[in-house]
């Protein structure tokens, strides 16, 4: 099994390609199969690291069963063991999760990108006992927490971190933007989770912990991935002065949308719109409609999500990564 040492580089995140049909609500057959393969394929020479999906930019809630699981065998039968894979099995019980799970070991998955349910927020306990039963049910695949306390209600406080370090040993990593206290999180894990960052705060958990800071996730990698994997790169050479260079890149690059992420309440409404608009409006690869209920995004957002779009093609269109002359931050 994949363990915290092992997660190093670029975790790229991936839409589900949606059909044109998606916007129907008794559509069936969603997933544009063709185009997974093509993106995977693509993401993968492009110097993707690892690979996330079904996440919430995944749609991971709302795609039907079989949705799911022929994106599932498709996205796995692709990579082949080329690079980790984490798939999200997220459900609202555990009783699916736990299917999903076996599903994703079965064809082939390395680990699974796990919230807790979210109908009825969690406590600590129940928590700690979520991920630490399943540890048990599945011990041979890895877990990476999807600590997203907007999207799941819950804080994932100190407390619980402890409690899975002690409880649950397949969970090796976390998915995580902002920690209240990095140094003190990294205390408690010990080095047993690794407390993986997004490229927009790479650079603040390299200057707080260097050694700690190997691997990164982006969704924005599916815009492409080519100015990510430049910056982890640097991360994991200790280029400092590059490393800052390259953050500052993808700053402008993202500037667009940054109200709108930096907006707890906006940013949960229409992640998923935000995301996928500016994915598509890069040219990277097509990840097609939005699939319901998730289907309204106000002008002003498709505007500025198409914006960032188009800045991080122009950015991927120069070998250095640098900021066009004529845009500043």
């Amino acid at each position: 099994m994949i363990h915290a040492k092992d997660i190093q580089g670029l975790y790229a995140i991936l839409p589900t390609p949606a059909t044109k049909g998606a916007v129907e609500l008794d559509a069936q057959n969603t997933v544009d199969l063709e185009e997974t393969e093509r993106l995977v394929n693509r993401l993968i020479a492009d110097g993707a690291n690892g690979l996330i999906a079904l996440g919430t930019t995944g749609e991971c809630a709302t795609l039907s069963n079989p949705d799911y699981e022929s994106f599932v065998s498709c996205l796995l039968e692709v990579v082949g063991k080329r690079v980790p894979t984490f798939v999200g099995t997220s459900a609202l019980g555990g009783h699916e999760v736990s299917r999903r799970m076996k599903l994703v070991k079965d064809r082939g998955g390395d680990g699974t990108l796990l919230g807790p349910p979210m109908w009825q927020p969690v406590t600590d306990r129940s928590a700690v006992d979520f991920y630490a039963g399943l540890s048990k049910v599945h011990p041979d695949l890895a877990i990476m927490v999807y600590a997203n306390a907007r999207a799941f209600r819950y804080t994932f406080p100190d407390e619980f971190w402890a409690g899975v370090v002690a409880q649950a040993p397949t969970v090796v990593a976390t998915k995580h933007s902002r920690p209240k206290s990095l140094t003190e999180l990294l205390k408690i894990v010990g080095g047993k989770i690794n407390v993986v960052p997004n490229e927009m705060t790479l650079e603040m958990f390299f200057s707080e912990s260097p050694s700690t800071t190997t691997a990164c996730w982006a969704t924005a990698a599916s815009m492409g991935p080519q100015p990510v994997v430049a910056l982890m790169e640097a991360v994991l050479s200790g280029n400092q002065s590059e490393v800052k260079r390259l953050s500052a890149a993808l700053k402008w690059a993202n500037e667009p949308v940054r109200p709108l992420i930096a907006d707890r309440e906006v940013f949960a409404q229409y992640n998923i719109q935000i995301e996928k608009a500016r994915i598509n409006a890069a040219g990277y690869c097509n990840a097609g409609p939005y699939r319901p209920p998730y289907q309204y995004l106000p002008d002003e957002m498709l505007a500025a999500s198409v914006a960032c779009g188009q800045r991080w093609s122009a950015l991927c269109r120069d070998e250095n990564f640098n900021i066009p002359q004529a845009e500043t931050i």
